[in-house]
């Protein structure tokens, strides 16, 4: 007997808590063989799904080997959450609208993507001041500031091409603490440590997962707490970073990655072709 239930830790997201069953027989056993049933975890059962994920390791073997960084050139603090930021004409919001941040930077959309204007040397689309670290300090999981607005606008975080890198992705608890499945394009990265609570940069790196972690390039922020990843900026480009939650990414829950080109073609961006489609 094989049982299914939704996983849901934010208090303010409803979702219909179903239960669904499968019997799966196997060949070989009697049909009338007894059945063990189990109750289900709760619905916000934050520790057992962590549990699960913590579980989870790299092959790590001769043919798949985890090449984690170990020297690390940039260390990134990031908060993912969510603001309120005044809206004149949101008459149903009295004024105010829900937005979504990292860092406290709420992304806006250009309208030249990124990228063209990366390669191109396009001015004015982007600035390459995105903060690595959270710009007000504050108790990430616990009571929220007096001031929950955010800044707008269309950053990025510029790295030389092969540096090496760790961000932690701290979830705050402003309006709700909320799970966040925070996807990288670009790369694949290693998982290498999470935890509930406040990430804490002197003690928690101690139990830090170098050996065999995961690698992959999404991940879920746990609500009310963190997760660090590493990897390695061997891929030219512009990258974004964003949540998957659809609403989150467009109330401006992402920010990207600008890598450097290496040295000689190998290293760089390819020329877009000369019959490339102009939008």
């Amino acid at each position: 007997m094989v049982a299914a239930s939704p996983f849901m830790d934010t208090p303010v997201v409803a979702v219909d808590n179903k239960t669904a069953t499968a019997t799966i027989h196997y060949s070989g056993t009697l049909a009338n063989s007894p059945t063990s049933f189990t109750a289900t975890p709760p619905q916000n059962a934050t520790p057992v799904a962590n549990s699960f994920v913590n579980s989870l390791r790299n092959l790590n073997s001769k043919k798949y080997p985890a090449r984690v960084p170990m020297k690390i050139d940039h260390s990134l603090l990031f908060t993912v959450g969510l603001g309120i930021n005044r809206c004149p004409s949101c008459k149903a919001g009295n004024g105010s609208r829900v937005v979504a941040s990292v860092n406290d930077v709420t992304f806006v959309m250009p309208t030249v993507a990124l990228l063209q204007a990366h390669v191109q040397n396009i001015k004015g689309v982007f600035t390459s001041d995105f903060p690595g670290n959270p710009p007000h300090v504050f108790n990430y999981t616990g009571a929220p500031p007096a001031n929950l607005s955010t800044t707008t606008g269309t950053k990025v975080y510029r790295l030389p091409y092969n540096a090496t890198v760790q961000v932690v992705l701290q979830d705050t608890g402003i309006i709700a603490p909320e799970n966040h499945p925070v996807h990288l394009h670009g790369f694949n990265f290693f998982a290498v440590g999470r935890g509930l609570g406040n990430y804490n940069p002197k003690t928690d790196p101690n139990n830090f997962n170098l050996v065999d972690p995961v690698e992959r390039n999404t991940i879920g922020v746990p609500s009310g707490g963190w997760v660090a990843i590493r990897f390695l900026a061997d891929n030219p480009g512009v990258w974004f970073m964003h949540c998957h939650l659809e609403v989150h990414t467009t109330w401006g829950l992402k920010m990207a990655f600008l890598v450097d080109n290496g040295k000689g073609p190998n290293q760089s961006i390819l020329p877009p072709p000369k019959d490339l489609p102009k939008c």
